[in-house]
Formats: C-alpha cells, sequence, structure tokens
C-alpha cells in the first residue's frame, strides 16, 4: 500500500527542489535518507523532511516495516509566487519574484510495487 506525504509552499524554486528529487527517485527509503542528508544545498533539507515524513506515515499509520519501503513517486510542482518590489535609482523599480513548491514523495512496500 502506498503512502504519501506532501510538503506544500516551501520557499524554493522548483528547480533547485528538483536537483534533490531526481537523487533520491526509486531509491529505498533509508538510502535516500542517508543521501539527503549529506547533500549541501538547501532543497535536499526540505526534501528530507517530507521523505521522513512519508516514512513515518507509513510506519505509524499502516503498519509497514521501514526496511522494506522505497520511493515510487516524487516529484515538485510550482507553487504560487509572491511578488515584492526593490527601489532603483531615479525612482524606479524592479521586481523580485519569491518562488514557492510543492514537494510530494510516495513511499511503497517492495513486495507489492516492485
Amino acid at each position: 500500500m502506498s503512502v504519501k506525504a506532501v510538503g506544500k509552499y516551501l520557499p524554493i524554486s522548483a528547480r533547485k527542489g528538483r536537483q534533490a528529487v531526481d537523487i533520491i527517485r526509486g531509491k529505498d527509503a533509508g538510502e535516500a535518507l542517508l543521501a539527503l542528508k549529506f547533500l549541501p544545498n538547501r532543497s535536499a533539507k526540505m526534501v528530507h523532511n517530507v521523505l521522513k515524513s512519508a516514512v513515518y506515515n507509513a510506519q505509524n499509520n499502516n503498519d509497514q516495516n521501514v526496511e522494506e519501503l522505497y520511493i515510487s513517486e516524487a516529484f515538485v510542482d510550482e507553487g504560487p509566487t509572491q511578488k515584492r518590489f526593490r527601489p532603483r535609482a531615479m525612482g524606479r523599480a524592479s521586481k523580485i519574484l519569491k518562488r514557492t513548491c510543492h514537494i510530494t514523495i510516495i513511499v511503497d512496500n517492495k513486495g507489492e510495487g516492485r
């Protein structure tokens, strides 16, 4: 039985979030958590928290064994963009786009999905 965890409105662009998600897609949950722990990018910490939540959901709600879990699906979607303005020379303003993303991770049992 697959279990899903979603992190919404995370303050990082979807492009940067996809870099960390591409590394862990299809791996075992424990192996992916270890890989994310040592990645230097900020998005890896956010993906790590969402993956940890998915593993805990599977363990607590569905009584699944943690060693048998793997990441069946992982994707990052764009969230809403906050628009801000910065004052510039001669009374002008320039746009600042603060992008957000939604990270979705679905874990599944090895025996059922693979």
